[in-house]
């Protein structure tokens, strides 16, 4: 199916999707109904013209801070929550596929059989294709969340945005399922969300997209057309950027 350039605010994203995600209501295991969801809502952003490479965590099957919590070492423990996301990517890209995206799967850690390793400029000439890139393997080391290789993919492929996908509709002052007084913030800063410990991606994660001027947009990937709304420049969700502090500080310069 052809695309279309239309008007959009980014070229080129990274689309972090945990795990959970993949496993419905449950958060475990694979569900094929979300994760054909997931593809269609992909297809749309594809379709619109926009360069797009998705990360993926493994959470819904292993999680290897849990399981080092209950005495596994902490390294293979790691190790295995990375087969878990070649697991998620593979599924991910069949469902794509189905849908008539073309695909290629990148891989931090090495799985011959079932993807290319991760090549930087072969990425990069990927999405200029016209094919959704689909990284796996965090960043193919020990001790490293998948938000971490999120941020770090972004800033090497050049990214215009990180979308942080996630299952609430932006960053909240608390939780907003144990706290009726919760706010959802608009805008936050990156030192913001360090300094008020926000739980929205580990503190690397921000730090690294803090240095490379990535912004990052919380939003909430079951609602329907969700990331194409996102793209258009719709307010949804929260933006994290240095810009609210560049007013903040522009302001007070006025004043």
């Amino acid at each position: 199916m052809p695309r279309r350039r239309t008007q959009v605010k980014y070229k080129r994203v990274v689309i972090k999707l945990s795990g959970e995600a993949l496993g419905g209501q449950k958060g475990q295991g694979i569900d094929p109904d979300v994760v054909h969801f997931l593809a269609r809502q992909i297809k749309g952003v594809h379709r619109m013209g926009v360069e797009t490479a998705i990360i993926i965590g493994g959470g819904n099957i292993f999680r290897g801070l849990e399981a080092h919590a209950r005495g596994l070492d902490r390294t293979t423990g790691d190790y295995m929550g990375m087969l878990a996301t070649v697991i998620n990517g593979l599924a991910l890209q069949d469902a794509l596929e189905k849908e008539g995206v073309p695909t290629r799967v990148q891989t931090a850690i090495e799985v011959q059989q079932l993807a290319e390793p991760y090549i930087r400029r072969r990425a990069i000439r990927h999405l200029e294709k016209g094919r959704v890139v689909i990284f796996v393997g965090g960043t193919g080391n020990p001790y490293f969340s998948t938000d971490t290789a999120a941020a770090l993919k972004a800033s090497e492929i050049g990214a215009d945005v990180l979308l942080k996908a996630t299952k609430v509709d932006g960053v909240y002052s608390a939780d907003p399922v144990k706290d009726s007084r919760a706010r959802r913030y608009r805008t936050l800063s990156y030192m913001d969300v360090l300094r008020k410990r926000l739980k929205v991606m580990d503190s690397t994660a921000i730090s690294l997209c803090m240095d490379n001027n990535v912004p990052i947009i919380v939003f909430n990937l079951h609602v329907k057309g969700s990331i194409e709304k996102v793209l258009r420049g719709s307010a949804l969700g929260t933006v994290i950027s240095d810009e609210p502090r560049l007013r903040s500080a522009r302001h007070r310069e006025e004043r």
